[in-house]
């Protein structure tokens, strides 16, 4: 072939393959094809691997045109300088999702021909820094994005958990909310009910972020205005009721666990059902741990569900803990959970100095080590019986 004809073939290689017309670059190609460098990160150096690059670069953007500047060829190699210009709007390249973007690239390429055919495949260009440019700029987006709504799912969150405690004459409630940096959907509440009985909620709504908020949020403003309209001394109809409402309204994939309690200061007695959540402990004056049991299904799962009730009474000194499982799931540095048998074994050894939610961080911070990355939020509400002024 001529010099001319060199050229030419180089020029009608390098349209076929920027315009992704696999079948012309095949007939163009010797079938021992070597390509040297790589347009794509996982391109193999054979036939295959050039005709998958380019079909895939082709594939992701649109208004595609090549203009030829220079040519030079030297005995079987055609050195060929030229400029792409492309807009990516129809696929992702190089791990950047379609962005619109002009793109504009000025490759020198080299090709090796024997016979009439490309046998070897060289090429440089300045265009890949520009997709590693946008591809950063849109991680930095992504993340801004993700912690926008971390953020937004942080102020529902806060802005649905009580502003006061109750103050209850002979009982401390103490309540305990630390949030992680994917957000969950803790929760914990009072409501104040007829003859200075006091209902006491914790719960957690499922998943994480902005969904899960929302959920919390919704589920949070349901129980208050049920249990206010009831105004029931009965723990497990307040969560029947709670949960035909969230089953209307709930996406099918969501639910809430929810352990309600309602105190009643005359009798010293705390009645309580259970939507599924971990069970709560009851720390006797002598050191036994007691749990808290009662059937009953996530809400928001199934209509027309049942909780059952149970009562105790507290004596002087005795306390309940409420919590989330962000507690029992927290690992060690080697992997281990704090779990429940654990927690069951550091309230019985509380010994009524001090707060106990105080004692339990204490406790998981030495558990968890430095470093430690909080995995899920942690809530704890404990309800402690002081002693009676004498």
């Amino acid at each position: 072939m001529s010099v001319e004809e060199n050229k030419a073939l180089a020029r009608h290689f390098l349209e076929a393959a920027f315009k992704g017309d696999l079948k012309a670059m095949d007939e163009m190609m010797a079938p021992s094809f070597l390509g040297h460098t790589k347009l794509l990160p996982d391109q193999r150096p054979d036939r295959e691997g050039i005709k998958w690059a380019y079909a895939h670069f082709s594939g992701a953007v649109s208004n595609l045109s090549i203009r030829f500047e220079d040519q030079i060829a030297a005995g079987d190699k055609v050195v060929t300088r030229f400029i792409v210009h492309a807009t990516h709007d129809r696929g992702e390249l190089m791990g950047v999702a379609p962005s619109g973007a002009e793109l504009v690239y000025t490759p020198i390429a080299i090709d090796r021909i024997a016979g009439d055919k490309i046998a070897e495949h060289w090429s440089g260009s300045t265009g890949l820094s520009e997709l590693r440019g946008l591809r950063l700029e849109q991680e930095v987006r992504e993340r801004e994005r993700i912690e926008q709504e971390l953020s937004v799912a942080r102020r529902i969150q806060q802005a649905s958990l009580p502003k006061e405690v109750p103050a209850l004459e002979n009982w401390q409630i103490t309540p305990f909310y630390q949030p992680a940096r994917e957000v969950g959907g803790d929760f914990y509440d009072f409501h104040a009910l007829s003859e200075g009985r006091l209902g006491l909620v914790v719960g957690d709504a499922t998943g994480k972020g902005v969904p899960a908020a929302l959920v919390m949020s919704t589920t949070c403003g349901i129980l208050q205005a049920i249990s206010q309209a009831l105004d029931s001394p009965s723990p497990g109809e307040i969560l029947s009721q709670v949960n035909e409402t969230l089953f209307a309204r709930l996406p099918s994939n969501m639910f809430v666990t929810c352990f309600y309690a309602i105190l009643d200061p005359e009798r010293d007695s705390v009645s309580y059902a259970n939507a599924g959540h971990d069970l709560p402990y009851l720390r006797r004056r002598g050191g036994e741990c007691e749990e808290l049991r009662a059937r009953g299904m996530p809400l928001g799962l199934m209509p027309k569900m049942s909780y059952e009730e149970n009562e105790t009474v507290l004596e002087e000194g005795e306390a309940a803990l409420f919590y989330s499982d962000g507690l029992v799931e927290a690992h060690d540095p080697k992997g281990a959970m704090l779990g429940f048998p654990r927690l069951r074994a550091l309230i019985a050894e509380y010994g009524e100095k001090g707060a106990l939610g105080d004692f339990l961080m204490e406790e998981l911070y030495s558990f968890v080590g430095e470093g430690w990355k909080q995995e899920d939020d942690i809530t704890l509400l404990t309800l402690r019986r002081s002693a009676s002024p004498s």
